[in-house]
């Protein structure tokens, strides 16, 4: 996604979704090693990037209340990180928060992941992808796998990314209770034993095909998230219920969760369900982004 000329540049920073999610260790430092799925919708956040002197942040769009818009902001970290590998004079960034805070759909790193895109294009930088995924790790584990915005498979915390099967451009809805949940307290609440990695290599040719391989494995923090905020329970049943799913699944620590569908015309009419029947959450139809 790109502006017109001497308009600056805009990138999609879309929601990331754990299609499943393996709790596969721990190492000694306490971090949690993983073995996951990682999707891209075509819903998400928006970061629009202007030539300026020095660096500035401008939130707007329905969840950008109480968002930080000074240095403890991701996207403004990534910009400051970016600023000093190419040495550009700064930037005006204007970032449309249009998914959930906290909500597990990894909103701040795809933001963090866009501004980087976004000011290499606006300050005609190539520093490359290495230098990109460099800055992307120090940010935050999901900054990477965001960084290149394709689906994936994620390894250990983060910073081992391998390709993933193509993906069929289903229909996905999102659901949040609109209770945000940090991701440190599912990790913290999780119990049990870890799994084993569970990757695939065939690329499903439907929604039938993908929720079938996806049956077959698990998101391994729902129990924990379910414990600490029971409304995702709640929403987990709603969308298996909803006319059409073929899976319903929490997106990655919580508490937003998806449901899969054949297209974008039954994801709309399950959304539309839901949401006479449960007014107070955030429900958005999309579609997974076809790769």
């Amino acid at each position: 996604m790109t502006g017109g000329p001497g308009d600056g540049a805009v990138e999609a920073a879309p929601a990331k979704l754990n299609l499943y999610l393996h709790v596969v260790g721990r190492r000694a430092d306490g971090y949690h090693l993983l073995d996951s799925l990682v999707a891209f919708t075509e819903h998400g956040d928006v970061v629009r990037a202007a030539p300026a002197t020095g660096l500035s942040l401008r939130l707007d769009g329905p969840f950008a209340e109480g968002l930080e818009e000074g240095g403890d902001n991701l996207a403004l970290k990534a910009a400051a990180a970016l600023q000093a590998r190419v040495g550009a004079a700064g930037a005006a960034l204007a970032l449309t928060k249009n998914l959930p805070v906290a909500a597990g759909l990894g909103g701040g790193s795809a933001d963090a992941a866009a501004t980087l895109r976004a000011l290499a294009r606006l300050w005609r930088a190539d520093p490359g992808e290495a230098v990109l995924l460099d800055i992307a790790r120090a940010l935050g584990a999901d900054v990477p796998v965001c960084v290149r915005g394709v689906p994936a498979y994620f390894g250990g915390i983060g910073d081992e990314l391998a390709a993933a099967p193509k993906l069929p451009p289903v229909g996905v809805v999102l659901v949040n209770p609109r209770i945000p949940l940090p991701t440190a307290k599912v990790f913290a609440a999780r119990r049990g034993q870890f799994s084993a990695p569970a990757r695939f290599s065939a690329s499903p040719r439907d929604a039938v095909e993908l929720a079938a391989l996806l049956a077959q494995r698990r998101n391994d923090l729902e129990p924990a998230a379910c414990e600490l905020v029971p409304a995702v329970a709640a929403v987990l049943a709603a969308l298996a219920a909803s006319p059409g799913c073929r899976l319903a699944r929490m997106a990655g620590s919580g508490a937003s969760c998806f449901g899969l569908y054949d297209n974008s015309v039954a994801a709309a009419a399950a959304a539309g369900w839901l949401a006479g029947r449960q007014s107070a959450w955030w429900i958005q139809a999309t579609r997974l982004t076809a790769m």
